[in-house]
């Protein structure tokens, strides 16, 4: 097992997160419960590039008819973000909140992990008002972002 799997397998199982390594062994997945919803989180282990990228991905698959305005809606969110982004993919609707570390040359501890995984979930809980407005609700991208950040 490399040292980066298991400083993040001890991370989720201090944190009582309950996470599984998938099958292809360098994924470990888990469920987490928000303030505004659910969301699964996976955390990919780069072992040879030395990189560890952590995904929370939204309860819910964006209709066809709402991927260009739910694209608008992620640009408009993601240019004020400091760490991480918004991705949709345009082909199945699949929205996710990403964050990276690279540590090579440095040693991954709790604390680099932790910072890699609150911020993401924490991100995506805050913006999923916004998502399901535009989806369910009839908002603009431009609204819904302005009341999840309080300008509206």
């Amino acid at each position: 097992m490399s040292d980066l799997l298991e400083t993040v397998q001890r991370w989720f199982a201090d944190e009582e997160w309950g996470a599984e390594l998938l099958p292809d062994g360098d994924v470990l997945k888990c469920g987490f419960i928000g303030d505004n919803g659910e969301m699964v989180v996976m955390v990919r282990i780069r072992e040879k590039a030395r990189q560890v990228i952590a995904y929370s991905r939204a309860p819910f698959s964006v209709p066809e008819d709402k991927r260009s305005a739910m694209a608008e809606l992620l640009t408009r969110a993601n240019y004020g973000l400091l760490i991480g982004n918004f991705e949709m993919d345009f082909a199945d609707g699949e929205l996710r909140y990403k964050t990276g570390i690279d540590v090579e040359g440095t040693t991954l501890d709790r604390a680099l992990v932790r910072h890699l995984i609150y911020p993401n979930v924490l991100t995506m809980d805050r913006y999923l008002p916004a998502i399901v407005s535009l989806i369910y609700g009839g908002s603009t991208p431009e609204e819904a972002i302005a009341r999840v950040e309080g300008k509206g």
